[in-house]
């Protein structure tokens, strides 16, 4: 199924799914209280207002769509993914209270027998129908919660599932009570009740570790870790790490490749490493890949050396009289194992015979010998 990644689009599908939901949300939990009132049923009751809790979550669920989908600025370089993270988790948190009320009123009368209430046949056929309608907005709203990768639009889905189970439960009540069993209506109660803070519970923690940037499941990660594996000139990689940010996946990655190669080849193989996982990965939207010429995860052995102007400064100094700056035509440093190793490209003309060049590569070395940071010498002509 392809996603839906254009944000103005995404906001739109959003708003009608939700607006569609809402608009359901509304009848049932209206018809619900009022006919939990008149045919006595304190389960259907507190599934209407478990509908009505869903109506408020809906407008939630718009307004988050509505700023997440706000392209990054310079206060936000990273978007505004976490608008829909945030508010998933106050979905979470207004779910919980609701299922609070509900429990405790539901003990409330299971410990006061002369609070419980008598429902009458037409509960029955109105948590019915109830069932129905909050099973088939779960299967829409979950269709575009998969094609959009909204954890928002996930969470509201599961909200009216939990209102079509509580709504089986509170036939499950009404019928029981209407048989005689005159406790079986509270009971129900409190069960949706439970229902519903488990299904908060669930949403919050999830969007919690998503707001301190936990990262992906270890299977997902291997399969990122096996896409940049596959691409050419990618020796290994370390520091790999993923975090999610309003359903979209954020990747922070170290490649190490040969360190003989160029700026501009290390810069290429990082770049085919980006485009493979946005390619490979819908869910993927930014990655950040850092080239190293070594593993670096637990310590950097060349952080304390200085840069050129300096070493070349120390080139300089102790090749004078050997070599003059314009006999020089090219420096390379290389940074590795805590050490600067230098390729020297001199003219050709310098290369007077092979007895001559090795001595004079002998010499530039030893002038370099109490030096500590610089490592080998390779002397080339060009």
């Amino acid at each position: 199924m392809a996603a839906i990644t254009d944000r103005p689009e995404r906001y739109r599908v959003v708003r009608r799914v939700t607006l569609i939901g809402s608009a359901i949300d509304l009848a049932l939990g209206v018809a619900k209280i009022l006919v939990g009132l008149t045919a006595h049923s304190q389960a259907l009751i507190a599934d209407g207002v478990h509908s009505l809790s869903d109506l408020g979550t809906d407008f939630m669920v718009i307004f988050a769509a509505k700023h997440a989908q706000r392209e990054a600025d310079e206060e936000h370089p990273y978007g505004h993914g976490r608008i829909e993270t945030l508010m998933t988790v106050a979905l979470g948190i207004a779910l919980l209270l609701v299922a609070g009320g509900i429990i405790w009123d539901a003990s409330r009368r299971l410990f006061h027998p002369e609070l419980l209430l008598r429902p009458e046949p037409l509960a029955l056929w109105i948590a019915g129908i109830s069932v129905v309608s909050k099973e088939a907005i779960y299967h829409y709203t979950m269709h575009y919660a998969r094609k959009l990768r909204s954890g928002l639009l996930r969470a509201n889905a599961w909200h009216s599932r939990s209102d079509a189970l509580s709504s089986v439960v509170v036939m499950v009540g009404v019928g029981g009570t209407m048989a005689g069993l005159d406790y079986l209506d509270a009971i129900a109660a409190a069960v949706v009740g439970l229902m519903v803070a488990k299904i908060a519970w669930d949403l919050a923690r999830e969007s919690v570790h998503e707001l301190i940037d936990t990262a992906l499941e270890p299977g997902e990660v291997e399969k990122i870790r096996a896409a940049i594996r596959g691409v050419d000139g990618v020796e290994s990689l370390h520091m790999l790490r993923t975090r999610l940010s309003g359903g979209d996946v954020l990747v922070d990655v170290h490649l190490q490749v040969d360190p003989r190669l160029s700026v501009s080849e290390g810069h290429q193989i990082g770049e085919k490493v980006r485009q493979r996982l946005l390619g490979d990965f819908e869910s993927i939207a930014d990655v950040t890949v850092h080239i190293d010429p070594e593993d670096d995860e637990r310590v950097s052995p060349s952080h304390h050396l200085p840069l050129r102007k300096d070493i070349m400064d120390r080139l300089q100094a102790a090749w004078r009289g050997i070599l003059d700056q314009d006999q020089i035509e090219d420096v390379t440093l290389h940074y590795l194992n805590g050490k600067v190793h230098v390729d020297l490209v001199l003219p050709l003309r310098l290369a007077r015979g092979e007895a001559e060049t090795r001595a004079l590569e002998e010499q530039l070395k030893a002038r370099l010998g109490e030096d500590e940071d610089i490592g080998r010498v390779r002397v080339m002509y060009h």
